[in-house]
């Protein structure tokens, strides 16, 4: 099972309660080991295996939760 570690930018956050939608969205995909969120840097660091998702499907639940990529 290969891993990847990728961090993502993300527009939109303002809050904590952001922090905490951005990380829900992505900890809620299949494969997604970690995923680590940070209001004040705006990125999304997530570590997951590739067999099981990809960043398409990660920027597509931020995107979901109503955020910038």
């Amino acid at each position: 099972m290969p891993i990847k570690t990728v961090k993502l930018y993300v527009e939109g956050m303002s809050c904590s309660h952001c922090e905490k939608a951005v990380k829900e969205a992505l900890i809620s995909k299949n494969g997604v080991l970690n995923a680590e969120v940070d209001l004040i840097g705006k990125t999304a660091t997530v570590r997951f295996e590739t067999d099981l998702t990809n960043e398409e499907v990660l920027i597509e639940a931020i995107e979901e939760a109503g955020y910038i990529v």
